[in-house]
């Protein structure tokens, strides 16, 4: 009898306590192997959910994995809210102009190139390559903000850094929706203005919402509330927002960034962002062993020569984007040819979007599409903090340090 005969003899309540201790714990035990290997921890959890998953020793019920839908949302909220705090006035002020012609460049140029490359590759349908462009755009902060604080490096090239990975995932956002209202609108068979406008329509009433909510709980956690309290009602806000955007079926990625971002520009409380930082950990955990079951084993091989131009086109069209319009800008020799190797990591916004657009395609090119940003997401996340340290070293940004040992210590944490 398997680990699923067994879970199906028990009651509801029984089976998602088990399945959760059987995902947390494979997690635990998977990311003590990859740790060895200076893997980092998205690399194990994605692992771990591939071998507890259908496709290998089949432990979780099918029906359990598919309710765990709802992990996606949560999970990315989380990450959005701590990437708002990188949104500071003063900082935005000083470099804004310069920094959003960077951004929309790196994003866009590795976007456009993997969907025409992919296109006339491979010829794919409009709407696949369209769906794996829109995602390539993607940046995964997570790798790169460890290795600064890590090896705590400073200077321009950090501060701009910092910058382009927080509105990078903005550009991501507002051009998912857009693709994703013309996906939808052609699967209806009757695609007009309305569908492309409604998702945007949402879009800024959620950044409204997000800016209300920055607002609120700014006057909630007065000074004598407890830490306790604090870290309550900011989890409960986060959870409310993420409701509101699924009932009406768009990313809650772009309203948590705003809230984060006005929160942390009304109070300066760097103390909240750090207490849900370490309540997120097994709730990142549980996302990504989620996706790693979610991945379609006997699609690998599909994805083969697909996948591989995929995680070498992307590098190439950030790494293209991000030179040339530091040459337009006139930024610095150091920044316009290193930034570009600090914005290869893909792990968490990603693989949420992939989700979004696997319920938009027909089912086989959903699963395709997912199968490739999951297992190019693993190899992003080993590759990326070792490109982000090695352009930290050379940009100057860290002293008394060999380039050529740029792995070790580079485990990511998981956001």
């Amino acid at each position: 009898m398997n680990m699923v005969e067994i879970l199906s003899r028990l009651n509801d309540e029984t089976r998602v306590l088990l399945t959760l201790s059987i995902i947390l714990f494979s997690g635990f035990i998977m990311t003590r192997m990859t740790n060895t290997l200076n893997m980092p921890k998205v690399s194990g959890y994605i692992l771990a959910g591939i071998l507890i998953g259908p496709g290998c020793l089949n432990f979780i019920p099918i029906d359990m994995i598919e309710g765990m839908s709802f992990v996606s949302d949560l999970a990315l909220s989380f990450i959005a809210f701590g990437v708002g705090k990188f949104f500071k006035k003063e900082v935005l002020m000083r470099t804004g102009r310069r920094i959003i012609i960077i951004t929309v460049s790196e994003a866009l140029a590795a976007g456009i190139l993997v969907t025409f490359s992919l296109k006339y590759m491979f010829h794919l349908d409009w709407d696949f390559a369209l769906m794996l462009g829109v995602i390539a755009t993607a940046t995964a902060p997570a790798s790169t903000m460890m290795t600064i604080n890590q090896y705590k490096a400073k200077g321009e090239f950090v501060d701009t850094l910092l910058q382009i990975v927080a509105l990078d995932d903005v550009v991501c956002l507002l051009s998912f929706s857009i693709v994703s209202a013309v996906v939808s609108g052609k699967a209806a068979g009757n695609l007009s203005a309305n569908d492309i406008l409604m998702p945007v329509f949402y879009n800024i009433l959620v950044i409204g919402l997000g800016i209300f909510c920055g607002y609120f709980l700014s006057r909630l956690l007065v000074p004598a509330r407890s830490r306790d309290n604090r870290l309550i009602l900011a989890i409960a806000i986060l959870l409310g927002l993420s409701g509101i955007c699924a009932a009406v079926n768009i990313s809650p990625l772009l309203s948590c960034m705003v809230f984060g971002a006005f929160y942390i520009n009304l109070t300066e409380d760097k103390k909240l962002f750090r207490q849900i930082n370490g309540f997120t950990p097994p709730v990142m955990s549980v996302f990504f062993i989620v996706s790693g079951m979610n991945l379609d084993i006997k699609s690998l091989s599909q994805v083969g020569a697909i996948g591989a131009c995929y995680f070498v086109i992307r590098i190439i069209g950030k790494y293209m984007g991000t030179y040339i319009s530091c040459l337009v800008t006139k930024t610095s020799k150091e920044i316009r040819k290193f930034m570009g190797f600090a914005l290869v990591p893909q792990a968490g916004v990603a693989i949420g979007l992939a989700f979004l657009a696997q319920r938009m395609l027909p089912a086989t090119s959903g699963n395709l599409l997912l199968t490739i940003v999951l297992s190019s997401s693993v190899l992003y996340e080993m590759v990326g903090p070792v490109s982000a340290k090695a352009a930290l070293f050379l940009s100057g940004s860290i002293s008394g340090q060999d380039p050529g040992k740029v792995s070790g210590g580079n485990k990511a944490v998981v956001r």
